[in-house]
């Protein structure tokens, strides 16, 4: 169990901090396997905060707070969250705002009228409306904190064609109407590397290369939000899933995947996706492990999340013995693990132990 009396241990200074995360990017040996520990419950773009820069602005603030004497490899930056369906909105999916989880999306497409896909205009990047709300949060938080930025919620072409064309209907279309998917995805991957390439300019101080706590260099792309993926088959997210994301790939310098779900069965072929960098998963939901250490163990950067609330509500975990294991049964070879505790005298507590626990 965790020590609670434990003290605090020595922070790396921010730049050795990088230099740790980018060379285990690039599957390189170290020490101590990185890690990171989140305060606090999973923060969405809720009414709360949807349209509330400076509420935003004061979470964040608060969160790096709360994390001040936490040892991992996180350092304080903003996160400019505006919702994992900011492109379906794009779109013209109508969405509202509430207070349990990102906004709610009324889809577009349904298969009685599979025909509009080819009616769906392609966002701009600079003057849509949804895309402009997300840059006036980029400016505010640019403009009033020294904190760098993550990006903006990237979901992947799957998920936001997911959001467009109801959810059910689509995975079922993938089998029924490839050709009004491929052409639904086609402007949807065209969209997305549009509104990343938007970000990349208007960014100006930027912390990551994805949503997430995670430091992730520029040279390793960028991390999109490929949940769709665990209800596909192999041969359907190889069609549907690894042909999109390696356009993004190309466009944008490689791609870091993370998906939740079990996604045992398509880990293989996510491997397959040119570009990639490295997989993300919730790995509490994933029920094969030795399916996704076959397939991608010291072949590309592992990201392993078990945030408390993975674990599922109530759940007794030892989260410091957990990434123990993560780490004994996937080696540390381009290993990240991410957690979370409810407080910050827990976090500051596991942190102490996971230092100890993973370094060699």
């Amino acid at each position: 169990m965790i020590n609670m009396t434990e003290k605090p241990a020595e922070h790396h200074s921010v730049e050795t901090k990088k230099q740790r995360i980018e060379a285990n990017w690039r599957l390189e040996p170290l020490d101590e396997v990185p890690f990171i520990i989140e305060v606090g419950p999973l923060h969405v773009a809720t009414a709360d905060f949807f349209a509330d820069h400076q509420a935003e602005l004061a979470w964040n603030e608060d969160f790096h707070r709360k994390r001040e004497r936490v040892y991992d490899y996180a350092f304080p930056n903003s996160k400019p969250n505006k919702g994992i369906n900011i492109v379906a909105a794009a779109f013209g999916c109508p969405c509202t705002v509430n207070n349990q989880a990102d906004p709610w999306v009324t889809p577009l497409i349904r298969e009685e009228n599979i025909q509009d896909v080819y009616k769906l205009e392609i966002p701009d990047p600079a003057d849509n409306p949804v895309f402009a709300a997300a840059w006036e949060r980029v400016e505010f938080l640019q403009n009033r904190s020294a904190m760098p930025l993550r990006l903006v919620n990237v979901p992947s072409p799957l998920v936001s064609a997911s959001l467009i064309w109801e959810y059910t209907s689509f995975i079922e279309a993938t089998v029924m109407y490839p050709e009004e998917v491929h052409a639904l995805m086609e402007k949807v991957t065209c969209a997305t590397i549009g509104y990343i390439k938007e970000q990349l300019k208007r960014i100006t101080n930027r912390y990551t290369m994805g949503h997430e706590l995670w430091y992730i260099p520029r040279d390793a792309g960028v991390r999109i939000s490929d949940d769709t993926a665990a209800l596909l088959s192999p041969a359907l997210y190889r069609e549907f899933g690894v042909k999109y994301n390696a356009m993004i790939a190309e466009a944008v310098g490689g791609v870091v995947v993370h998906s939740c779900g079990d996604v045992s069965h398509v880990a293989p072929v996510m491997m397959e996706i040119p570009g990639l960098r490295g997989l993300d998963f919730t790995i509490p939901q994933v029920s094969r492990w030795d399916a996704v250490r076959d397939a991608a163990a010291g072949k590309t950067a592992l990201c392993l999340r078990h945030c408390y609330w993975d674990h599922g509500h109530g759940a007794k975990v030892d989260l410091a013995a957990y990434s123990k294991q993560l780490v004994d049964f996937f080696g540390p070879k381009g290993l990240f693990i991410h957690t979370s505790t409810p407080a910050a005298e827990e976090a500051e507590a596991l942190g102490n132990a996971l230092r100890r626990l993973l370094s060699r």
